[in-house]
């Protein structure tokens, strides 16, 4: 149905609440970054509207520290545009403050707790190789 695909890495070793999070904030930069990944208004039956939501499934994987380090590696190599969410984020309180411990790091030293990704099926599935259905 749809020839992109959307994916959510989460490292395997977060706390629920932990999960949820960085799941909501990467997904917001998806659409964020990419307007036409968003659906139509909705509508109930007496005609209240409620936001537009993105318009197809999202995949949502785990993987351990490692993998998701490799993962993000292929992001970057095959220059697939994604969100990002780190472990020093997690003690800040805002965009701003988020924004300025992320750019402390680089790829090589990021402790990635989250990546999502928006491309053609077959690049995010190569990228995401190694990463397993979420539980």
């Amino acid at each position: 149905m749809f020839d992109t695909k959307i994916a959510v890495v989460l490292r395997d070793n977060l706390q629920p609440w932990q999960a949820l999070n960085v799941t909501a904030f990467l997904s917001g930069g998806l659409a964020g970054e990419n307007q036409t990944i968003i659906g139509e208004v909705y509508r109930d039956r007496v005609g209240n509207n409620y936001n537009a939501l993105i318009r197809q499934p999202i995949i949502v994987l785990s993987a351990c520290e490692n993998t998701l380090k490799k993962i993000h590696q292929r992001s970057l190599t095959r220059e697939v545009k994604s969100s990002l969410y780190i472990e020093e984020m997690f003690s800040t309180g805002h965009d701003a403050a988020n924004r300025a411990v992320f750019a402390e790091y680089d790829p090589e030293d990021a402790k990635v707790v989250g990546i999502a990704l928006h491309a053609d099926k077959n690049i995010v599935d190569k990228i995401t190789k190694g990463a397993k259905m979420f539980k």
